[in-house]
């Protein structure tokens, strides 16, 4: 008899996808992998548009992702499709305008994936997590706080879905 294994899938979405949503990705890969969740979660990653198609994460957010023990470099730009919304259990957007743009593209009966990032945080009050694209050190390791914070939460959350998911009905 074959087990099933409960999968869950998220995605984040930032405007280009080289800066904070890649940041994201690979703080909440990071974090999967060492619950030991690596083959029940999906982690992805998007932008609103397509400026930087196939490319690596910004050198200062790698380098930045780097000193916290987070390696990026695998990652590669791609633009958000309405399909992702049926293909990920979560989408969460980094900002208002990026939240915005994704419920554009989001199928009606999907609306409910669709969350902040930092509606997961657990000690910062923060409604978005700002762009550092065009700031200095401070914003990518601001960046940083907040995804580390949202991504202990969104933790919690993806346990309590998989354990809801694996209980029979």
């Amino acid at each position: 008899m074959q087990e099933h294994i409960t999968t869950y899938s998220v995605l984040f979405v930032c405007m280009g996808n080289i800066c904070r949503s890649p940041t994201a990705h690979g703080v909440f890969r990071h974090k999967v992998v060492h619950s030991g969740l690596a083959s029940q979660v999906h982690v992805d990653s998007a932008g609103t548009h397509n400026y930087h198609p196939g490319k690596a994460p910004d050198n200062r957010t790698q380098r930045h992702a780097a000193q916290r023990g987070y390696d990026l470099s695998d990652l590669r730009a791609r633009q958000m499709l309405a399909g992702d919304f049926e293909r990920h259990d979560l989408v969460l957007a980094m900002d208002w305008d990026n939240l915005a743009l994704a419920h554009a593209l989001c199928p009606p009966a999907h609306a409910h994936k669709l969350r902040r990032m930092t509606e997961f945080c657990q000690q910062f009050n923060s409604p978005v997590v700002p762009d550092p694209y065009y700031g200095g050190a401070a914003g990518f390791e601001e960046v940083l706080d907040l995804v580390e914070d949202a991504c202990e939460g969104l933790l919690r959350h993806v346990r309590q879905q998989l354990q809801r998911r694996s209980q029979p009905l």
